[in-house]
């Protein structure tokens, strides 16, 4: 990953900034994980292992929109929101009420995944695509 990031550290930690690349390179690798995961397992099996996989995307899920957030000059306490929303929708809207979290989606889509990080150093670390020049 950009900056010398690790893919442990991308997926493991909220701390610091990424740009939209990495940040949509691992968001579709956490929902083709997710979408793979539901089409592989039987409903007794994932019953079973979903106690253990649906935490463990939630939390890597967490990191990368927390950082992606930083890029942005918002607080990583956005992603607990966008997570909510996703989960109440997946793997399709059902209710009425669901129309709301897909504005939250597509906000979040809009701001993390076509805005521009903020340029320069912010309170969570350096420009990831300039951090020389911070």
């Amino acid at each position: 990953m950009g900056g010398g990031m690790g893919w442990a550290e991308l997926f493991f930690s909220g701390a610091g900034r990424i740009s939209r690349a990495p940040f949509l390179i691992a968001a579709a690798i956490l929902v083709a994980g997710a979408a793979i995961y539901e089409a592989a397992m039987g409903p007794t099996l994932h019953w079973i292992t979903g106690w253990v996989v649906y935490p463990l995307l939630l939390f890597c899920g967490a990191c990368v929109l927390s950082k992606r957030l930083h890029d942005r000059g918002r607080s990583g306490w956005w992603a607990a929101l966008i997570l909510f929303a996703l989960v109440a929708v997946w793997p399709q809207p059902t209710s009425f009420f669901d129309f709301l979290f897909v504005l939250v989606l597509i906000w979040s889509g809009v701001e993390l995944g076509v805005l521009p990080g903020e340029q320069g150093f912010n309170r969570y670390g350096a420009n990831p695509l300039r951090p020389q020049a911070a």
